[in-house]
């Protein structure tokens, strides 16, 4: 595999200390061996992979998901677990002029469709994921963010002064906030076990530890290598995300920037230190920053806080940006600086060149599908990026809006291409301010 970060990256050091680890065993998925032919073969095992396996088992197609590592190792596993609005990083406002009007709404619904969609999953299926928050709130970190979210504000949302916070359960250092009442929280894994649960009752197959290694194609088919076998498909769905390689496909080389994000999770806070400092609700929150911070008090009165901003990835850094997330989670909540994070980990997300979500064909591979690049909110975006590439396998139309079908341009520097992310983050840090 080519991928981008040193191999720290891709093994257990940043996932070790996960919470959800700890709240659902995981399945045990066999490691697939010798010859396999089937009619769509999935490449990744989180949500977009599963998302798909799902959609094509209810139509009766053979489907195999093959994951390179363990269940729910990838982000899908290791997430906030915010399913929320969100897959790009563009505002109304650089939709439309990208876009047009048209465009720039037929996307925003499609956010919208993405959380209704984990939700009916969740209802239909009876996947008990630990779900609670009515929408989200973000909250103004500065003055000037409030005085932002003041002019942004429309009848769609509700806007929370200063002063109406402490009413609403939320204590910190905001200056306001804005709040949807799209959206709610989960446990992830809970989430992603549920559906390949469900998938696999339907006749869907799931592989651990059998990373997909080349893809060829050969005559009407493909062929598909992994450590121990070969598998025959019509069709191929790339589902890998910020975990992808910039040769499964070679198409994906330069055209994803895996991101990283750091989690804590504290012990359960008592009643009386959760009114010590004013933070009651169990609404999700995030800052204005666009280095952001976002955080939620769970269902077990643990409280899960995560931040954008490490940019290399070993033993080393590993341990100085869990040593920032705690100092960021002590700093903004003071009354709270004695309570043990008794939980760290670090996952990528994975963002594109023009800040859009892609699902859609692989150019000049007939049968070769990809969806990935949803910018730190993939419970719902990858959710419904995977029901759209199971459409696209069976020949439908994917129903996905068009500014999330556009081929993704690549990053300059190819494979150095970390190498723009230093200054564009020291921007982003020196406009939070």
């Amino acid at each position: 595999m080519k991928r981008v970060f040193s191999d720290y990256a891709y093994g257990p050091g940043p996932r070790d200390g996960c919470w959800w680890d700890e709240t659902i065993a995981s399945p045990n998925w066999p490691v697939q061996q010798g010859e396999l032919s089937i009619d769509v073969a999935v490449i990744g095992g989180g949500f977009t992979g599963v998302s798909a396996a799902l959609r094509l088992a209810e139509s009766s197609a053979s489907v195999a998901v093959f994951e390179a590592e363990t269940p729910g190792w990838g982000a899908s596993g290791r997430n906030g677990g915010f399913c929320c609005l969100g897959g790009s990083k563009l505002d109304h406002g650089a939709l439309v002029r990208r876009f047009g009007d048209a465009e720039a709404g037929a996307y925003a619904k499609a956010e919208r469709d993405a959380v209704h969609l984990v939700s009916e999953l969740l209802a239909t299926h009876q996947i008990d994921a630990d779900t609670h928050s009515n929408g989200e709130t973000q909250l103004a970190h500065s003055r000037r963010a409030m005085e932002k979210l003041r002019r942004n504000s429309d009848e769609t949302g509700m806007l929370h002064e200063r002063s109406d916070l402490s009413r609403l359960g939320i204590g910190g250092p905001f200056h306001g906030g804005y709040s949807t009442s799209t959206g709610f929280g989960l446990n992830p894994r809970k989430y992603l076990f549920g559906l390949a649960a469900v998938a696999k009752s339907l006749g869907a197959e799931f592989f651990q530890k059998s990373s997909v290694l080349e893809v060829q194609k050969s005559g009407p088919h493909f062929l598909l290598h992994t450590p121990n076998g070969r598998i025959k498909a019509s069709v191929v769905l790339v589902c890998t995300n910020g975990y992808s390689s910039d040769d499964i496909p070679i198409w994906m080389s330069g055209r994803y920037m895996p991101a990283q994000s750091t989690v804590l999770v504290t012990r359960p806070l008592s009643q009386s230190e959760r009114l010590a400092q004013g933070w009651t609700s169990d609404q999700m929150c995030y800052d204005t920053r666009n280095l952001l911070h976002y955080f939620r008090l769970m269902p077990d009165g643990r409280f899960l806080f995560g931040m954008r901003g490490g940019l290399r990835s070993s033993s080393r850094s590993e341990a100085a940006i869990r040593q920032r997330v705690q100092r960021d989670f002590r700093r903004m909540f003071p009354e709270w600086s004695g309570v043990e994070a008794t939980h760290i980990w670090s996952g990528m997300v994975c963002l594109s060149r023009g800040l859009m979500p892609f699902v859609g064909p692989v150019p000049q591979q007939t049968g070769l599908f990809a969806g990935f690049a949803y910018h730190g909110n993939g419970v719902a975006m990858g959710t419904y990026s995977g029901r759209a590439l199971a459409r696209l396998a069976l020949g439908q139309d994917s129903e996905v809006p068009a500014a999330m079908t556009q081929v993704p341009g690549r990053f300059p520097f190819g494979r150095l291409r970390r190498a723009i992310m230093p200054p564009a983050y020291a921007a982003m840090a020196l406009a939070d301010i």
